[in-house]
């Protein structure tokens, strides 16, 4: 069986280049899996865990929503930020939370940026609390 490429950028920079026996993904509506061969696919992200796995290795980073993109064999993911899983912290995430829960929501725009806000931090508190 084949490999994929699997490339993750963020406004700043190139965030992981690297081959894969399978990527999962966290997609708007739920997560996906991708191994080689899948057919072509244009996803939403959401907050939340990309995983690639190749042999008995697996890498996991945070992904701050943004798009995905599967065309031969390649996966390529544009997201605002990616974070890897080992720098993510319980105490920041639950401040985060926190944070995110006391903003000012009086109008539809401010309660939609509250929820993008407490959406983010529970993403980031999920994957600080599996570990790395």
């Amino acid at each position: 069986m084949g490999k994929l490429s699997c490339v993750v950028v963020t406004p700043e920079k190139t965030a992981l280049e690297q081959q894969a026996d399978f990527v999962v993904l966290p997609l708007f509506d739920g997560e996906i899996g991708i191994a080689p061969g899948h057919s072509p696919l244009i996803g939403r992200l959401a907050f939340g865990e990309i995983r690639l796995k190749e042999g008995g290795e697996s890498v996991r980073y945070y992904l701050d929503g943004g798009f995905v993109q599967v065309t031969q064999d390649l996966v390529s993911v544009l997201t605002n930020r990616a974070v890897p899983a080992a720098e993510l912290n319980v105490e920041v995430a639950e401040q985060l939370l926190e944070s995110a829960r006391q903003r000012t929501a009086n109008s539809p725009e401010l309660l939609v940026i509250r929820d993008r806000a407490v959406d983010q931090a529970r993403a980031q508190l999920r994957m600080a609390r599996r570990g790395t």
